[in-house]
């Protein structure tokens, strides 16, 4: 599938949130510095996106943070850093901001979790091409496929909600630089619990189609998930 962004005027940007302590994984060790295939979660997932036409990446990461800075990324004549926030809506806002100097109001750009290293090219163009052809923000989806339950006190099932409207958001989400920049400094303001892009977009009145993407596209969360995510990346490259 070939891209179409080379070809328009609009340049196409990434932000790869990496300044969070990941408790979920670790109190005391970063997943995305977990090796994988004899490379880091980060070094994978920038790779991945660079496959894109970027003109450029951003990494939002911690201040103390020393050890990004000499990992051997992905086209290193893209790569930029800012310091990340407390929360990843800060990081992506603060990514933004020192993107102001290069990137133009109709830019597109992509925000990927870096603990998330098995996205294919193909979801990636997919996603870009539908968010061009449609003229609206987009993100990547995969379609409920479990039984849901909500559960009240005790751990006791309340009742089963309906999947047939659900989606389970998955990152990139991508969206116009002014758009999307204007939609979290809104939802901030407002003390907004921003899960993601798109709930920030949505929050600001702003159309989100969702793009399927793949159920391979896992998010690093537990320590297992590190096993998983080789077995993918493996099964890719056959």
């Amino acid at each position: 599938m070939k891209m179409k962004t080379a070809q328009t005027c609009t340049k196409l940007w990434a932000i790869i949130p990496a300044a969070g302590s990941g408790r979920r994984f670790s109190p005391t060790e970063l997943k995305q510095y977990q090796k994988i295939l004899d490379q880091t979660v980060l070094e994978h997932s920038v790779a991945r996106l660079n496959k894109l036409p970027l003109a450029g990446y951003v990494l939002a990461i911690n201040s103390q943070d020393q050890f990004a800075k000499q990992l051997p990324l992905a086209c290193p004549e893209r790569v930029h850093f800012c310091e990340g926030g407390r929360e990843r809506v800060d990081s992506v806002l603060n990514a933004l901001q020192y993107l102001q100097a290069f990137a133009a109001d109709d830019d597109y750009v992509l925000v990927h979790d870096a603990a998330r290293p098995c996205i294919t090219l193909e979801s990636l163009q997919d996603l870009v091409e539908q968010a061009q052809q449609q003229a609206c923000s987009a993100i990547l989806a995969t379609p409920v496929r479990d039984t849901l339950k909500r559960v009240a006190n005790q751990q006791q099932i309340e009742t089963t909600v309906s999947r047939d409207a659900l989606w389970q958001a998955q990152t990139p989400q991508i969206a116009r630089f002014s758009v999307l920049k204007a939609a979290i400094e809104q939802a901030l303001a407002a003390e907004m619990n921003i899960t993601d892009e798109a709930s920030a977009l949505e929050f600001a009145g702003q159309p989100v189609i969702v793009v399927q993407g793949r159920s391979d596209n896992i998010k690093i969360t537990y320590p297992e998930d590190l096993h998983l995510a080789e077995l993918i990346l493996t099964a890719q490259q056959k």
